[in-house]
């Protein structure tokens, strides 16, 4: 888990060593003797980047579309909550407060304990009891009036909505990058920024200028990977504020 602190002490590291090895490479292999070979270099840099920025941009683009679908599958679970808040005003009087009671409780575990497991990478288990007290509760009508079936038929379809965005988010918590695809990007950026040191300038401030942008860029974009990699860890992660709307939208 990256915390902000972390990213800067990483980036700084980075930078450090991407430059302490040009300046390696420049006192054991001088440019001068390099730029006979720039021809062969600059192809081999030409591809390499090519490809890891391909790789790079589709690595980037597929962990942020997986964390916008965690933030909206949080939403989702949070208006299913308050539906079955608000469709439980059709039940009798018994199962209407319990499951009210109930749709509070459920916000305010999935807030205090929910979250803070997910951080840990631990699987929280107290609103799954929560939400088959949820079905319980609905199992139990007594069914008198046609309002009673509408409004009992409709919390049953949204605490099914509930269930299933619960399950999904506690998957999504779980998921992240293969190991392969992490040794994918970690050489190709190592492959990338070495070609770009190998090659042969006549002006030495603007080849390093060229390195050290390379390694930053390369670096902060591996970084925006793992941030948003794992979505509820880290110091960017999905927030549980449609859980803190939904506590307001639920009170008497």
């Amino acid at each position: 888990m990256l915390t902000l602190t972390l990213n800067i002490v990483i980036v700084i590291l980075t930078i450090s060593g991407s430059m302490f090895f040009m300046a390696a490479l420049n006192r054991l292999w001088p440019q001068e003797k390099r730029q006979a070979h720039n021809d062969l270099i600059g192809w081999q840099l030409n591809i390499i980047g090519t490809t890891y920025a391909v790789i790079l941009g589709f690595m980037l683009y597929t962990v942020w579309t997986d964390y916008g679908a965690a933030n909206l599958n949080v939403d989702l679970e949070a208006s299913a909550l308050r539906n079955i808040y608000r469709l439980a005003e059709g039940l009798p009087e018994q199962q209407r407060i319990q499951l009210q009671l109930q749709a509070r409780s459920y916000a305010d575990v999935v807030i205090n304990q929910d979250w803070p497991a997910m951080a840990n990478n631990q699987t929280p288990e107290q609103s799954h009891e929560v939400n088959q007290a949820m079905w319980k509760t609905l199992m139990t009508v007594k069914l008198a009036t046609p309002s009673e079936i509408v409004a009992e038929d409709h919390a049953l379809t949204e605490l099914s909505v509930l269930t299933e965005h619960r399950r999904t988010r506690l998957l999504q918590s779980q998921y992240s990058l293969p190991t392969i695809f992490w040794a994918v990007l970690l050489i190709g950026g190592f492959l990338t920024v070495t070609s770009a040191s190998m090659f042969g300038s006549a002006n030495r401030w603007l080849h390093a200028l060229q390195v050290f942008s390379f390694s930053l860029l390369i670096t902060l974009v591996l970084l925006a990977i793992a941030d948003v990699n794992r979505p509820f860890r880290g110091w960017v992660h999905v927030s549980n504020y449609a859980f803190y709307r939904a506590q307001e939208n639920m009170k008497d």
